[in-house]
């Protein structure tokens, strides 16, 4: 990728973030009453980690590329923007879906947990994961081969579609809420829904619990396309919003350190109760 590029894409990500970011400052939920100490510290680390991650991620699979592919640098920069979007959603978003159903079985879930932590919703939990979930991460690494290959610009705006999706799923603005309040807005609702994430069916991933009729953690795992969730079975749609959020085993025994929850296997904890130490992992309550 050249320096257009991401500088393209770092002040897309920036604009998109920070404008979910100020709309949760004035409605006073950006600084969430539910965060404890830890999750401040885990929330401002993973700030920092990500994007070293991720970029690391995207520099070594295009050097991998370059190693394992070297007469195909920029080989499908010809094809049409749309059907490099359709590999996109296969290689990339499809991917991630079932990467993150994985992460909710009892081997992956130590990775995933800090993202399920955060008894709140905020763009501040969008990127909340264990920093071995994204260096292992699987679209990713093919998303790297893909600017290697030639997709460019057509990533860079992809992403941009994508994060803007993602992020509007977790803030706490709840911007479809609007959608389900007019009669007139109904079928756009029904249509959007069951196409990409939206607040309502995003929220009841991260519920407490899931024995209300509303939370739905162990489902409801697309991130750009909640359509995979639809065609593989794994959809629950309310237009409700969970009363609560967050992990039973911290509320018995309290947050988890904000490094245990980010650098898991390599920092274990010996709290009670816990998948991120020496004891049998177990995914959630």
């Amino acid at each position: 990728m050249t320096l257009d590029l991401q500088t393209a894409q770092l002040l897309a990500v920036t604009v998109i973030f920070g404008g979910f970011a100020l709309a949760e400052l004035a409605i006073g939920a950006f600084f969430a009453t539910e965060a404890t100490r830890e999750d401040n510290r885990l929330d401002v680390a993973v700030g920092i980690t990500f994007p070293v991650i991720s970029g690391s991620v995207f520099a070594a699979a295009k050097a991998l590329a370059a190693v394992l592919l070297p007469t195909m640098r920029d080989a499908w920069a010809g094809w049409p923007w749309w059907l490099m979007v359709i590999v996109l959603l296969l290689a990339d978003d499809l991917t991630q879906y079932w990467w993150h159903r994985l992460s909710h079985t009892s081997v992956m879930w130590p990775l995933h947990r800090a993202h399920h932590s955060a008894a709140y919703m905020s763009v501040r939990v969008v990127y909340r994961n264990n920093a071995m979930y994204y260096a292992l991460m699987p679209g990713l690494w093919l998303s790297g081969v893909l600017l290697y290959l030639g997709f460019g610009w057509v990533f860079v705006w992809y992403s941009v579609v994508k994060l803007t999706v993602i992020i509007g799923a977790h803030s706490s603005v709840r911007w479809d809420r609007w959608l389900y309040r007019y009669t007139a807005l109904r079928p756009l609702a029904w249509l959007l829904e069951r196409t990409i994430s939206t607040p309502a069916t995003h929220f009841a991933h991260h519920a407490l619990t899931q024995d209300d009729g509303i939370g739905h953690y162990m489902g409801n795992y697309g991130n750009l396309l909640f359509f995979w969730d639809v065609l593989f079975g794994t959809a629950r749609i309310t237009r409700q919003y969970p009363p609560a959020y967050g992990l039973n085993d911290d509320r018995r025994h309290g947050p988890e350190r904000w490094y245990h929850q980010l650098y898991f296997p390599f920092v274990r904890s010996t709290r009670a109760e816990t998948v991120l130490g020496h004891e049998p992992h177990t995914p959630i309550d």
